[in-house]
């Protein structure tokens, strides 16, 4: 399996191995790797598949991709990413991603592992694959690992590098634009190659400032010079993508075995939406052919995703909401370009995101916005939405999930209203403990929150009956390693101090 990037001009397009995508992270020329087919999940593909522990799942579907890796080493690495000692329901449900019926929908739980949220499913085993791919590449210089997070992201990355060899990882964040447990998530990481620093700012200043220092020849050579480079762990990395379409394959053969889709009965799929990887992973397994009908984007009051599938226009010049769903307050949503080379292919996704970047907003054509349309639907809810449907699937169904999670659940409900002839079983993915947003999760509980984190943590507990994860309750005390706040026009320094 050969890479391209999503802006290379057809006719000069280099290759690139999976081992030199996932060490690389960007494109030279700022676009997205995307690999150049896309393998199939036969029927008898898909049936051994559902035989297979999760790891060996894993394996199966990353081997599909990443074809310079052997067999062996996927599984490994799976191994070592996905054991009871990371994620608890190992032990408890047979995998580290279980599915649960809630009501008339299926609700796929991706956040059992270390940092309680669902990029712990591509971050346990994504450095393991750096690892590999240092290798494989001949690289002699050391990796240095930016990340922009919107809360969960760093965590996961943080935790998954901390210590690894050969590998630096530097995490910014908007100061005010994450959970108290997020941040203290962050604040109080270990490991002697990690640096945290929040920013003045909002995650798509976050982002764009780590998308400026990728693409600074300054840096570059500075780093290089030292013997380091750079590279990524947001899922614009492929090494983070990948991993996720994992979880769609492993949930549906979990569907199957216990009877509740039948084989080859197709299911829709809704997912809460920001930086649209999650959604695009979805997308990548229906298209290796898992029976998937409608793709469901669920977003919160920073609606651009939903704006863009209802209408065909991208514009990111809009107001930006902190709401209380802090991990998709995002206006840039990087993946969407993997989705626009897809079905536009390169020529016109390229012209796409130049018009984003000159003009802030673009229109793509109308074929373009019909194939998109075929296969995605877009919903959004505001603040008193989310904090309803917390309140409603607790009251209702005694399932306490968190506000990311209550996005996608009214989206979920918002389809079924408006297709009543629409009878595919409904598959939400569940993005994050209730626990790391307790002060929201408890005030629609219909209960006034301390302004505290750690106490509103406890008092959830208290509230509900629902065990708070061990993990979380014990950051409270911890002391703070990192508590610097910068501009975002002071990221590039702070990049070549600890680089």
């Amino acid at each position: 399996m050969k890479y391209v990037s999503t802006r290379a001009r057809t006719e000069e397009a280099r290759e690139y191995t999976s081992a030199e995508v996932i060490k690389r992270g960007l494109a030279p020329d700022g676009g997205l790797f995307v690999p150049t087919s896309i393998p199939q999940l036969t029927p008898e593909r898909l049936d051994a598949i559902a035989e297979m522990s999760y790891p060996a799942r894993a394996a199966a579907v990353l081997g599909l991709f990443l074809t310079d890796y052997t067999s062996g080493e996927l599984l490994h690495a799976a191994e070592e990413a996905y054991g009871a000692e990371r994620f608890e329901t190992v032990l408890t449900a047979g995998t580290p991603a279980p599915v649960h019926t809630v009501g008339q929908t299926e609700v796929l739980e991706l956040w059992h592992g270390p940092t309680s949220a669902f990029k712990d499913m591509a971050l346990q085993i994504m450095p393991r694959l750096l690892s590999l791919a240092l290798e494989k590449t001949g690289e002699t210089r050391d990796a240095l690992i930016l990340v922009a997070t919107s809360g969960d992201t760093g965590k996961a990355a943080l935790a998954g590098y901390a210590d690894v060899p050969r590998v630096k990882i530097q995490v910014f964040y908007p100061a005010n634009g994450v959970s108290r447990i997020q941040k203290k998530q962050m604040a109080t990481q270990t490991g002697e190659n990690v640096n945290v620093t929040a920013i003045r700012g909002n995650f798509d200043d976050a982002q764009n400032g780590v998308k400026r220092i990728f693409s600074d020849p300054e840096v570059a050579s500075a780093l290089d010079g030292r013997g380091v480079f750079l590279s990524s762990a947001n899922s614009i990395n492929w090494g983070r993508l990948v991993p996720q379409i994992v979880y769609y394959v492993s949930a549906y053969c979990d569907l199957v075995r216990a009877g509740r889709v039948k084989r080859g009965e197709p299911i829709d799929v809704t997912v809460p939406t920001g930086n649209f990887g999650n959604i695009f992973a979805c997308c990548l397994a229906k298209r290796m052919g898992l029976p998937i009908g409608r793709m469901l984007c669920a977003s919160n009051q920073n609606n651009v995703l939903t704006d863009f599938i209802n209408t065909g226009v991208y514009d990111r010049r809009r107001t930006f909401y902190q709401t209380v769903s802090p991990s998709m307050d995002i206006l840039i949503s990087s993946n969407l370009e993997r989705l626009l080379w897809l079905v536009a292919g390169p020529e016109r996704c390229r012209t796409y995101m130049e018009q984003l970047a000159k003009n802030g907003f673009y229109r793509v054509d109308e074929d373009v916005h019909a194939a998109i349309r075929q296969e995605f639907s877009a919903y959004f809810c505001d603040e008193a939405l989310t904090r309803a449907t917390v309140r409603k699937y607790y009251e209702t169904y005694q399932y306490l999930c968190d506000t990311h999670t209550a996005v996608a659940l009214s989206a979920a409900e918002q389809h079924r209203s408006k297709s009543e002839d629409d009878k595919n079983p409904m598959l939400v993915a569940s993005t994050a403990s209730p626990y790391k947003f307790s002060p929201a999760v408890l005030e629609a509980l219909g209960e006034e929150a301390p302004t505290d984190g750690f106490e509103a943590l406890r008092a959830l507990q208290k509230r509900t009956g629902v065990p708070a994860p061990e993990r979380l309750l014990a950051l409270e005390h911890l002391d703070d390693r990192f508590t610097q706040v910068i501009p975002p026009d002071e990221m590039k320094a702070s990049v070549l101090a600890f680089g």
